[in-house]
């Protein structure tokens, strides 16, 4: 797979940082050459974007700090960074076989820096993921106990409803009071023929709507 190479400036614009930010840094890569691409702009490679990236990202969250400190302390600071750039500037004219060992050392701390920061990563992403899984699994074996708990319901429901439309059955096929009894007890056990069926309508409207609560709750919990 080809690398992704990028131009000074598009690096500097990706980090919110100047040309001149990057390309003293890249006077810290270990390899003098540059790649170029066909206009002569230097290309960089992923590690040496990588590296450079490290470096700025450092300093700038050194500079977000420092913005904390008073006024006074910062203009200290920038004194003393002044000095340490200086200085830096200063120890870049040592031999060059000393300065391109010291160069190529600090690029492959800083490459194990990045792997390493990537690896955890990588770890902490699997470690999320394994948890992720088991909340699944435990939410499968509750959704399994409602199924479980919905079918046996279901199962009761039925038989309670063949049962009750058999004892409305059974009342609405009991003979009318002879004519020659009194009608004041004929009204009384029509009237009582009534409210048992009347009762017998409320349990299965009662039983209906425990149906619907059960449904209502699967419904949640699937949405």
């Amino acid at each position: 797979m080809s690398e992704e190479l990028k131009t000074i400036k598009e690096l500097a614009d990706e980090l919110g940082v100047n040309k001149q930010n990057v390309q003293y840094h890249i006077k810290s890569l270990p390899n003098k050459e540059r790649l170029k691409n066909e206009k002569g702009i230097i290309l960089l490679t992923i590690d040496e974007q990588n590296f450079i990236r490290a470096k700025i990202l450092k300093i700038s969250t050194d500079k977000v700090s420092t913005d904390k400190i008073s006024t006074d302390k910062i203009s200290t600071d920038k004194v003393l960074a002044d000095k340490v750039l200086a200085d830096k500037v200063s120890t870049d004219k040592v031999s060059t076989d000393k300065v391109s060992t010291d160069k190529e050392n600090n690029f492959l701390i800083e490459k194990i820096k990045i792997q390493e920061e990537q690896i955890r990563d990588l770890k902490e992403q699997r470690r999320n993921g394994k948890e992720q899984l088991d909340i699944k699994d435990s939410q499968i074996a509750q959704m399994q106990n409602l199924l479980d708990q919905q079918q046996r319901l279901a199962l009761q429901d039925k038989k309670l409803l063949e049962e009750y439309k058999s004892e409305i059955n059974e009342l609405k096929s009991l003979k009318m009071p002879q004519e020659d009894k009194k009608e004041n007890q004929s009204q009384e056990e029509v009237q009582t023929i009534k409210k048992q069926m009347e009762a017998l309508n409320d349990k299965i409207k009662g039983q209906e709507q425990l149906n619907n609560q059960v449904s209502k709750k699967w419904y949640q919990f699937w949405k």
